[in-house]
């Protein structure tokens, strides 16, 4: 999948969060998007998602080149994009297993019978380590952060998306769950090279594991810096504070 953000910019509560954004993935590629707290990395998720509370003001979103700004939430969801949640909603009284074979069927033209979803949902969750007992549970509720992060990724293999974007992924996962989530990840982008993926990560143990090819920096609602995975090295190792004078200049442009 293809997607295009051309010079973007959008207000909450009459403030602008995105000036001026650009990114262009395209299908089978891997983006990562880093920057300091606050500026902007998880907006640009909502704004694709259509979340209502942003109001574009300038630009376009486009999903192989069609604009996705008059759709709903759900109708960008149906194209194939997938937002892994930096902190996934708990709802209680919801079956963890009727939810994600709700999800499934809602992009199917038929319900999935009973068989293959149970055998599709067993070779997963067996991939991503979950205890079974999950399947049972309500929806998120009283799981641990590392639980919900890898329930979060079940649904996406479920939902076979064609453009996956991961918010803080490895947030709450220790180490080792980090490894097998990323894993899993991997095998799906294998089985499906033309899905494109977008990560937002602080941290350097997600790009050890899943390798981007393009790194962007985002400051003040806008990026301000491009490169390859040797920029988000540098990143890491010195920190933002070595780019405030370009970042700043570049944002009062």
């Amino acid at each position: 999948m293809n997607l295009e953000i051309k010079n973007l910019s959008c207000v909450v509560n009459k403030k602008e969060v995105l000036h001026n954004f650009n990114l262009n993935i395209k299908a089978g590629e891997i983006h990562a998007l880093m920057g300091p707290n606050g500026t902007g990395k998880s907006t640009i998720t909502k704004v694709i998602l259509r979340d209502q509370t942003y109001k574009v003001t300038e630009g376009d979103i486009k999903i192989d080149d069609e604009s996705i700004l008059n759709l709903t939430t759900d109708e960008v969801a149906k194209k194939g994009v997938f937002l892994s949640f930096q902190n996934p909603t708990s709802i209680e009284g919801v079956k963890n297993s009727e939810f994600l074979k709700q999800a499934l069927n809602e992009r199917r033209e038929e319900p999935i019978s009973l068989y293959d979803f149970i055998k599709k949902l067993t070779k997963e969750e067996e991939e991503l380590e979950l205890d079974k007992e999950m399947l049972h549970r309500s929806l998120n509720e009283n799981f641990s952060g590392g639980e919900k992060k890898k329930n979060e990724i079940l649904q996406m293999k479920l939902l076979e998306p064609k453009l996956i974007i991961l918010d803080e992924l490895d947030s709450g996962l220790d180490v080792d769950s980090l490894k097998i989530v990323c894993k899993s990840i991997n095998n799906y982008l294998k089985e499906n090279p033309k899905t494109s993926v977008l990560i937002i990560s602080h941290y350097e143990k997600i790009y050890e594991y899943i390798k981007p090819k393009y790194v962007h920096i985002i400051n003040n609602g806008t990026i301000v810096k491009e490169g390859d995975i040797s920029l988000a090295e540098e990143i890491l190792e010195k920190g933002y504070k070595n780019y405030s004078s370009s970042i700043n200049k570049i944002s009062e442009e």
